[in-house]
């Protein structure tokens, strides 16, 4: 199989000073914005609440223009996917519709924003984002995902972000499948608290495979809907497979996995000591670019992640 593993490469490298990326899409329209998302699927907001998702993206975009930083916003469609769009009533035409449209509402916002801002096709799991259950292969991954993509590359996305990988094979097809459009694509995984993919596959292990099995092909490796605390301990400074590690999307919370789906209530956490943890990370990622968030974070936890990691 061939893939674009030098252009994918190249990403990080272009990456100019400090990207901050969003928070948590999902949580801040559900808590802060009282709106109803079924299955958790924000996408099923470009049908009918454009409005809904301009206003929760437009507060970034003013946080990059004051900071001057570039911006990497995701589309809304972490849901976006075959299965999800089935559950939800959305054929394969409707959903493809949907994923360009994502990548649409990014570029017009862009066009008005004045700032450096890259959109990313946001996937996710094929399945729950917080186990690994029902796991497909490689090949049957990127059958899965490649029409998202597709749809991603035909509106003119900059790249492909996986987030909350649970399992390496499903980010291998997901690689795979954005090489396939000259996409350059981005990995993240989840961990638990002690670090461990839902797999029990360490991180270590997950950043090696993948590589292994796309010739190096992502761009950068993130980790996303986890605490700091919960995978500082496994970082190793100095280690190769650490600087693969090109962002870090942290979750609000310090609860498990298995206690937020318990919550009834939005954890925000304390941004402050957030932040901290944050800036702590630095002399360990250090090909780090991208700072941004994941469930329970809002813009006011990316102000205060962007102001620590900047701090002299």
């Amino acid at each position: 199989m061939a893939t674009t593993a030098s252009h994918n490469g190249n990403l990080l490298s272009e990456l100019d000073g400090l990207f901050i990326a969003d928070g948590g899409l999902e949580t801040t329209l559900i808590f802060h914005q009282g709106l109803e998302l079924p299955d958790f699927a924000a996408f099923v907001l470009l049908d009918d609440d454009r409005d809904a998702l301009r206003a929760y993206y437009e507060p970034y975009i003013a946080l990059a223009r004051d900071r001057a930083v570039g911006l990497i916003l995701d589309t809304p469609t972490w849901r976006a996917s075959p299965d999800w769009g089935e559950r939800l009533g959305y054929s394969a035409a409707a959903l493809a519709a949907a994923n360009r449209t994502g990548v649409e509402l990014l570029d017009q916002l862009r066009a008005e924003s004045g700032v450096s801002l890259l959109i990313s096709g946001c996937v996710g799991p094929r399945g729950d984002g917080y186990r690994a259950e029902d796991l497909m292969g490689t090949a049957e991954a990127e059958r899965y995902h490649a029409a998202q993509v597709a749809a991603f590359a035909e509106a003119g996305a900059d790249l492909v972000t996986a987030l909350t990988m649970t399992y390496a094979e499903e980010a291998i097809g997901i690689v795979r499948a954005a090489c396939a459009t000259g996409l350059p694509v981005v990995v993240s995984f989840t961990v638990e608290t002690d670090g461990r993919l839902p797999s029990r596959q360490t991180l270590e292990a997950a950043i090696a495979q993948v590589d292994v099995e796309t010739d190096s092909a992502a761009a950068y490796f993130m980790v996303n809907c986890a605490h700091p605390t919960h995978f500082a301990g496994v970082l190793e400074p100095g280690a190769a497979w650490v600087d693969r590690i090109g962002g870090v999307r942290a979750n609000a919370s310090r609860l498990s996995h298995a206690e937020l789906d318990e919550a009834e209530e939005l954890d925000e956490g304390d941004r402050i000591e957030l932040a901290q943890h944050y800036r702590e990370l630095r002399p360990t990622l250090r090909r780090a670019a991208v700072v941004g968030g994941c469930c329970g974070t809002d813009s006011r936890h990316i102000a205060e992640i962007c102001a620590a990691w900047l701090a002299d």
